[in-house]
């Protein structure tokens, strides 16, 4: 007869419970309130966006002259968009790896392999030797340490949004969604901060040797502290039993697409606009910025950082005004507001530093509202045993059809066609998100 002892009082995981793990050592018995899951949310995506970020600024400032040598700078920055990309693309193949190793082990271990994961394909870029010193060699290291961070992005889902969606008062529900999002704003401020702070302080010679490569070692650093602050969360009896009686799993794939795809294509699309929208005001004006304009890079970086600010506030009340009218109400009234300010897109960039100033502020501004509410707009489509798999599988899903292609389609249109052409890319994805709100509403709706 196995030995069922538990520790840490009476509810405890029994040491002999499957997938207990480091779950005996702080097993408690206390009630874990949504604001405590929020904390967790918070600190835990905010380690995926700052190497998010850390690894885009770089691919407009560092990897063209690093990695692509040979090519123009702006065919340079198209193939590091490229590569930039296949993080997305790999993102969901690591949230289905991941979700076999957490169904063998545990969600502790998923969660500490995925971060390491992390973690270490970060490190790795910092210390990838140039083009020039081993040839093409050098660019297939960093697309393979960039496919490795999407799949360890895949595998770090923990539940915690889907938890926290579930667990916020009704009232409350727009308030609580929107939390886990303001880790968007403070990743970029961090990564943006590190590099602005390099790009004054440094000859440029000494940033493109070695300078760039210190925010991809900070990176590693911040990982860890993430990784420990979640499973100080996770690791909890309180936690689990919000899990299993939420049903917050892995399915199976296969089930889960048959039954619920439709649910997946318009979770993804109804926040198409937000996400859209996301790399247009902090990757690609950039790197438009790089190319086509004289003002300092690192004094755009600055303001790019007042434009976090901005989106930090309007994630803030995209809360409030969700309580009150209602998340796909808000997420459709943003996404017909991001189709009126993509007509000015070719005005603003085109229109001196205030016009620039201008589309950074008002579209952080616009990012912040449509953002604050995208996560988790649909979570109540799925049935209860497919939300956890669901959730991370839309997420995935919104991030590949919406963000992962924006800065090199974005970039090729306006150095091809002009910016005209970028305001029709934000509008199409403006016109998707309205489309599937309004076919959302025929869904049925489940608690």
């Amino acid at each position: 007869m196995q030995n069922t002892n538990s520790y840490g009082g009476e509810g405890a995981a029994p040491i002999s419970a499957p997938h207990s793990g480091a779950r005996n050592i702080n097993a408690r018995d206390s009630h874990i309130s949504p604001s405590e899951i929020a904390i967790g949310v918070v600190i835990g995506r905010a380690s995926e966006y700052f190497d998010f970020f850390v690894y885009a600024i770089a691919s407009v400032l560092v990897f063209p002259a690093v990695f692509f040598p040979w090519a123009d700078r702006l065919e340079g920055t198209l193939y590091a968009f490229t590569i930039f990309a296949f993080a997305f693309i790999a993102r969901p193949i690591g949230t289905i790896l991941f979700m076999k190793i957490q169904e063998r082990f545990s969600r502790e271990v998923k969660l500490t392999v995925s971060l390491f994961l992390m973690g270490t394909a970060t490190v790795v870029i910092s210390f990838l030797p140039t083009y020039a010193q081993i040839g093409t060699t050098s660019i297939v290291l960093l697309s393979l340490m960039r496919i490795a961070q999407g799949v360890a992005q895949g595998g770090s889902w923990d539940g915690l949004p889907s938890l926290l969606a579930l667990n916020a008062p009704e009232n409350k529900r727009g308030w609580y969604a929107m939390l886990g999002q303001l880790s968007a704003p403070l990743g970029f401020v961090i990564a943006a901060g590190l590099f602005a702070y390099l790009l004054d302080n440094l000859q440029t010679d000494d940033f493109l040797v070695w300078g760039w490569r210190y925010p991809f070692y900070v990176a590693f650093a911040i990982n860890v502290v993430a990784l420990f602050a979640r499973l100080r969360l996770v690791s909890t009896t309180e936690y689990s039993r919000l899990l299993d009686s939420h049903e917050l799993d892995p399915a199976p794939v296969g089930e889960l697409v048959r039954t619920q795809g439709a649910n997946i294509v318009i979770g993804a699309l109804a926040a198409l606009a937000s996400y859209a929208l996301f790399h247009l005001v902090t990757v690609f004006p950039l790197s438009w910025m790089q190319l086509y304009d004289t003002r300092p890079i690192s004094g755009f970086l600055y303001i790019q950082m007042w434009g976090a600010g901005v989106a930090a506030i309007c994630i803030l009340l995209s809360g409030l005004i969700a309580d009150k009218i209602g998340r796909r109400t808000t997420l459709g009234i943003f996404a017909a507001l991001i189709a009126i300010f993509s007509a000015f897109v070719p005005m603003l960039l085109e229109g001196g530093e205030a016009g620039q100033n201008t589309f950074i502020l008002v579209g952080f501004g616009l990012l912040g509202l449509s953002y604050g509410q995208a996560a988790g707009a649909v979570t109540s489509n799925f049935a209860s045993r497919f939300r956890y798999t669901g959730a991370a599988l839309t997420s995935d899903l919104a991030w590949l059809v919406g963000a992962a292609f924006a800065p090199l389609i974005a970039l090729g249109l306006s150095a091809n066609f002009g910016l005209g052409y970028v305001s029709l890319y934000l509008l199409s994805g403006a016109v998707g998100s309205l489309a599937a709100l309004s076919l959302n509403r025929k869904l049925e709706i489940r608690d």
